[in-house]
């Protein structure tokens, strides 16, 4: 369904972790391409999101929807948000 409010995105994330800064850093393009606004959210901050997603991370979201881990897919996720814009 396509919709004029803007994306939200959330990249869940460590802050010792280079797959994670280097997936933010490749996702801010894509991002600012589909004017996607990218919520970094620490899993070690939060038990529940660390359980469900902590062998995952760096894992990136749209709502409940995992759209990667560990590497941005940009193909899959530029795709993703060419359907869903």
């Amino acid at each position: 369904m396509a919709t004029s409010d803007p994306m939200e995105l959330t990249l869940l994330s460590r802050t010792y972790c280079h797959l994670c800064h280097d997936m933010e850093a490749a996702l801010a393009p894509l991002a600012g391409e589909f004017g996607a606004a990218v919520t970094v959210v620490d899993v070690d901050a939060d038990d529940a999101l660390e359980a469900r997603w902590g062998e995952l991370v760096p894992v990136l979201l749209h709502g409940d929807t995992e759209l990667c881990h560990y590497f941005l897919d940009a193909p899959k996720v530029r795709d993703y948000l060419s359907r869903i814009r």
